[in-house]
């Protein structure tokens, strides 16, 4: 009985200051760098994306921040086109340990050789893992409707895409 309480009390030692450490206190900041990409089965159409993002702590559960992504893609027989897009963001954390999901949604706009420059907005739903008291791995999946205007919106919401992207971050 005294080896099993000791090696719970080593456990909790190790683990208890990792999970103090991984919510982040509010007037920090993160970067993240996330990156995704795909092929068909032949290599002939490909596409690779980057995105970074800053965010500012209003509070331990409260991000907003500025994401801004690039996609190169390639296709057989064609040339190399290049579109990004910019948003702003706001994420909600849920939990206080090494282990955070989280929900928002983002507002910008999309741009670039192979879409119609226009707005987007869209929800969003991740997780982030600290794996160290200021670095974690981070997981998004968002969804970006389309408009020219706020009178599309309504007529838009069923013409978007889905985008996933896996990544690291650091606060400071």
């Amino acid at each position: 009985m005294n080896q099993i309480f000791k090696a719970s009390a080593l456990a909790a030692a190790v683990i208890l200051p990792f999970s103090a450490l991984a919510t982040p206190a509010p007037g920090e900041s993160e970067i993240t760098l996330s990156g995704g990409g795909g092929s068909d089965k032949d290599f002939d159409n490909n596409v690779v994306s980057f995105q970074a993002s800053w965010g500012k702590y209003l509070s331990e559960q409260s991000l907003w921040g500025v994401r801004q992504t690039l996609n190169i893609s390639d296709s057989e027989g064609e040339s190399t086109n290049f579109d990004g897009s910019t948003r702003l963001f706001y994420d909600y954390h849920f939990g206080s340990g090494n282990t955070r999901p989280f929900i928002g949604v983002s507002i910008g706009g999309v741009y670039g050789e192979n879409v119609d420059d226009t707005f987007m907005a869209g929800p969003e739903v991740g997780i982030k893992h600290w794996v160290h008291d200021k670095v974690f791995i981070v997981g998004l999946v968002e969804y970006h409707f389309l408009f020219d205007s706020a009178n599309d919106i309504d007529s838009r919401y069923d013409d978007g895409a889905f985008f996933y992207t896996l990544g690291v971050g650091y606060n400071f």
